[in-house]
């Protein structure tokens, strides 16, 4: 028998999500915007996934910072994959993988959240 467990997220799954970064960076002074969009970013995803441990991939990180420091996309398109750690001395059993998805040519606004089936990609 399973045990149910209230609120913890124990399978395996991949969600693309659209996320606001304007809104989310609204206050921050210019100089430190690609470095909180980056933090952002990984917070999203932790409350999104239910995972502590959240690791960014290369490529999303060089689209955060593409156009400088302080010139952050309003809002990104990411893939964020929920994954089993293969590391026995992990402290987690499953980490979130974040990346950027494919940008449509109509544009971002209006996108919910669409789950990926595994033998999508």
């Amino acid at each position: 028998m399973v045990e149910k467990t209230r609120g913890r997220k124990e399978e395996v799954v991949t969600r693309e999500y659209t996320i606001n970064l304007h809104k989310r960076l609204h206050g921050c002074t210019f100089k430190k915007k690609a470095p909180k969009a980056i933090k952002e970013i990984r917070r999203f995803a932790e409350k999104a996934m239910g995972t502590k441990d959240v690791r960014v991939d290369v490529k999303l990180n060089k689209h955060i910072w593409s156009r400088g420091i302080r010139s952050v996309p309003r809002r990104i398109r990411v893939r964020i994959a929920r994954k089993r750690n293969d590391d026995e001395d992990a402290k987690e059993e499953l980490y979130s993988l974040v990346t950027v998805a494919e940008i449509p040519a109509e544009g971002l606004k209006g996108l919910g959240t669409k789950v990926i089936d595994d033998d999508d990609e």
